[in-house]
Formats: C-alpha cells, sequence, structure tokens
C-alpha cells in the first residue's frame, strides 16, 4: 500500500506540472517506457543498486528514456534515482493514468470476474457501469477465481459487488439467523 501512496504522491506531481504545461501525452509516453524498465527485474536492480554511482545511473537513462523526454521528466527520474524509488514508476504511471482519464471525464473501473473477460464483454461492462455513474468508464480487468462467479467493480469509492460469493456469504448469514 505504501507504494501506490509514494506512487500516487509523484505522480499528482507530475500531473499538475503536465497538465499546465499541456504536455501530459508526453509525459504519458515517457512515463509508459520508464516504468516498462522499472518492471524489468534486471533493470530495477542496476537502478537501485547503492553500489552503482547515480552518474553511471544517470548515463544509462540515455538507453530508456524517449528521445521527446523533456527536462522535467528527466528531472523526475533523476530524483527517483536518488532516492532508490525507481521500482515506483509503475504505479506512477498508473496513477498519472487514472487522473488523466479523469480530466477527460473518464472513470476507471477496476473489474474482478472470477474468469478473463473478452474484449466484447469488456465492452458491455463498461456500458453497463457507465449507466450508473453517469460518465465514461474504462475497464481495468482482474481475475480472482474464489469469487466463484459475478462481478465485483470498484470505481473510485463505490464498491459494486455481484460476485456469487458475497450473495453466497449473504445467504449464509440469513439462513443462520433462522
Amino acid at each position: 500500500m505504501a507504494v501506490q501512496v509514494v506512487g500516487r504522491r509523484y505522480a499528482e506531481a507530475v500531473f499538475d506540472i503536465a497538465a499546465e504545461a499541456g504536455t501530459t501525452a508526453e509525459w504519458l509516453r515517457a512515463l509508459e517506457a520508464l516504468a516498462s524498465a522499472a518492471a524489468d527485474d534486471e533493470a530495477r536492480a542496476f537502478f537501485e543498486n547503492p553500489a552503482i554511482p547515480d552518474a553511471q545511473k544517470h548515463s544509462a537513462l540515455a538507453a530508456i528514456m524517449p528521445a521527446d523526454a523533456g527536462e522535467e521528466v528527466q528531472n523526475l527520474v533523476r530524483l527517483l534515482i536518488e532516492r532508490k524509488r525507481f521500482g515506483h514508476l509503475p504505479g506512477i504511471l498508473e496513477a498519472f493514468e487514472e487522473m488523466t482519464l479523469r480530466a477527460q471525464g473518464i472513470a476507471i473501473a477496476d473489474v474482478t470476474t472470477a474468469v478473463e473477460l473478452t474484449e466484447q464483454e469488456q465492452q458491455y461492462v463498461s456500458t453497463q457501469l457507465a449507466q450508473i455513474v453517469g460518465s465514461n468508464v474504462q475497464v481495468r480487468s482482474h481475475v480472482d477465481p474464489e469469487i466463484v462467479g459475478g462481478i465485483v467493480a470498484r470505481i473510485g469509492d463505490q464498491l459494486i459487488d455481484g460476485s456469487v460469493r458475497t450473495q453466497l456469504r449473504d445467504l449464509r448469514s440469513t439462513l443462520g439467523r433462522r
């Protein structure tokens, strides 16, 4: 959870900079490339290794930094390296994407199902959730076989739990009261 909080804080700071400068698309491309590198175990180990001098890490950034990355992006990555937080880039990207979509009036729905949803099913879920929340919805799909069936959707602070697991728990509770 702490990783998410740290990632969100950095994302909020850079989103403010990007939105003000009108460079959210450029930031998004740069963060995607950097998060991809941070998700790689070898790259992350290199950038987080305290035995490797920061100057060497900074020069290695040229290999992963997009050509159009601005000075602010480079400063962010240098700061993350110096603070040993390079591994937070995937979380920063995720939060930045959410903020970008929210600024466009699109809500993010974390949808959990027992089996993987097809593209058509994701579109259907998105349409149904959009009717509930009153705005466009982008579905981020997750699989958890333990919910047995049905769907669990979280949009911001709103939770919609239509899982079979919850229905069975509710039934058990109701029968236990009799």
